[in-house]
């Protein structure tokens, strides 16, 4: 008889074996991963505990009451990452959809308050079919618990998410509440209202990928800071991106060990750039050649291309960097750009990471499209965010800075502490031929061209500015990097000296 038993036992065993085996395929069909082979890549081997792993729901609407599965569609628990301490949950898509139920949220929101208890980041793995509808106001609520601890941690803990499935409804709200958002191509979607309800409403006929997928996030809307071509990919790249952020806000600035000498010099940039401010050039070859071991992890590279923000280390320090983007609309700011250079200096405000601001910028892009659509209050969101950070600081003008976006280009007037520039550097109110057609424009060709001539000879030049001070230095190519490690290591204990007693600003928003 017990031989039978056994018999029966592993009958069933094999048979629920195949059948898990059935599902999990399916998603690896998909072009995905399992929600724990996500978690066992992200974490060090052995470092993963998972908490609430015998949570089931108590939904019994609709027969739910008898589909229980525990976990209840989501993984939650805390590890190692390359050795630091970071939580996590990673939504079940073979589990009821990945549906967020009460339960599933009380998971999540627990996890959430244990990493802002433990001062870790915390990172969410989203691949849900959305609001489990068997539960109706239950789930909903579960939204909201979730929204209130992502606006509550904001700057306390930084937040990061994977979208590596559908995220759709009030799912969206989450990620789009956290810092940073990695989205994976092809295989991940995210949109308030599917293509069935644009179809019915606005008669649009439009598919997922058209109206939400990672191209579309990632270069058009902006909501995806990374794009990936699978979930190994955008896993692998959360580690490194997890590598020059703090776990908490507390931290401060965070120093590594640096074996490429700040005193490298950078005198091959004085042949890639032309003297010339009208002549374009790739920003991207000033960076990797100023920061350490060549090596810059962008942010938003397919977004507003005009501007280029990401992490790097100079002198072994941590810093986030912005840089004007000669290559993309000659460099001038726009709304696109103003939004996402703000956002990305608060986060490293927040989180006491230094900003190094590359300046080449002609102004702010004319048209009425961009006056129609509010680059006003938009370009007041960068100078805003530059304004009210207090981490060290520092701006390099490389060869131009004109008019209103010379001052908000992180300027010694919004409380920049080292600014720097080239030798080749032109700071005026507009360029010289811009200039001309206002101030000399009755004047024959003659005395126009020696109008010109001598506006050249007063401001194509950055000595007027250190003259009175705006400029702390005017600086060899060659020795950007020494200038600005040694600038950064001088400003690390930098402290705010005056903080105005009120609730909050009133960002422009």
């Amino acid at each position: 008889m017990q031989d039978n038993n056994l018999v029966i036992e592993k009958k069933q065993t094999s048979k629920t074996n195949t059948e898990s085996n059935k599902i999990i395929n399916k998603q690896h069909i998909k072009g995905k991963l399992t929600a724990l082979e996500r978690i066992n890549l992200l974490f060090d081997e052995d470092t993963f505990e998972e908490y609430d792993a015998g949570v089931v729901h108590r939904c019994t609407n609709f027969g739910l009451e008898k589909k229980v599965i525990k976990g209840d569609g989501v993984i939650t628990g805390s590890g190692l990452v390359k050795g630091r301490l970071v939580y996590a949950y990673s939504q079940d898509f073979l589990n009821f959809g990945g549906s967020l139920s009460e339960t599933n949220g009380m998971k999540i929101c627990k996890i959430m308050d244990m990493a802002a208890q433990n001062g870790a980041p915390i990172v969410g793995m989203n691949d849900s079919g959305g609001a489990r509808i068997q539960e109706g106001i239950d789930s909903l609520s579960g939204y909201g618990e979730i929204f209130q601890r992502n606006v509550r941690y904001s700057g306390f803990i930084p937040q990061l998410s994977l979208i590596m499935g559908p995220c759709a409804g009030g799912a969206v709200y989450s990620p789009a509440l956290t810092d940073f958002i990695s989205i994976v191509d092809q295989t991940s979607y995210m949109f308030v209202t599917g293509p069935d309800v644009v179809k019915e409403v606005m008669n649009e006929d439009i598919d997922k990928e058209e109206l939400g997928g990672a191209e579309i996030h990632s270069s058009k809307s902006g909501v995806a800071n990374f794009i990936h071509n699978d979930d190994i990919d955008a896993i692998i790249h959360l580690q490194k991106l997890l590598a020059f952020i703090p776990s908490n806000n507390k931290e401060g600035i965070k120093k590594f060990e640096c074996s490429d000498s700040i005193k490298r010099s950078n005198s091959i940039l004085n042949h890639l750039i032309d003297s010339n401010s009208t002549v374009p050039y790739d920003v991207h070859l000033v960076i990797n050649e100023i920061v350490d071991d060549y090596y810059f992890l962008e942010v938003s590279e397919n977004f507003a291309k005009n501007i280029v923000i990401g992490f790097a280390r100079m002198g072994g320090i941590n810093v986030g960097i912005v840089a004007n983007q000669p290559m993309h609309l000659a460099g001038c700011l726009d709304i696109n750009s103003s939004i996402k250079a703000a956002r990305f200096i608060r986060f490293c405000d927040a989180f006491s990471i230094p900003i190094i601001s590359l300046i080449d910028v002609p102004g702010f892009l004319p048209g009425a499209k961009q006056e129609h659509d509010g680059i006003i209050t938009k370009g007041a969101k960068l100078l805003y965010a530059y304004a009210e950070a207090t981490v060290p600081k520092i701006s390099l003008i490389m060869r131009k800075a004109y008019g209103g976006a010379y001052i908000v280009m992180n300027s010694k007037h919004l409380s920049s502490d080292i600014n720097y520039s080239w030798p080749i550097a032109e700071i005026a109110v507009m360029g010289a031929e811009g200039a001309g057609k206002i101030l000399f424009r009755n004047m024959d060709k003659d005395a126009y061209d020696e109008q010109i001539k001598l506006y050249k000879e007063k401001f194509s030049n950055p000595n007027l500015a250190s003259s009175r001070g705006y400029i702390d230095g005017i600086i060899q190519i060659e020795e950007t990097r020494f200038k600005l490690c040694n600038a950064l290591k001088n400003l690390c204990n930098k402290k705010e000296i005056i903080k105005i007693d009120k609730k909050h600003d009133n960002l422009p928003l």
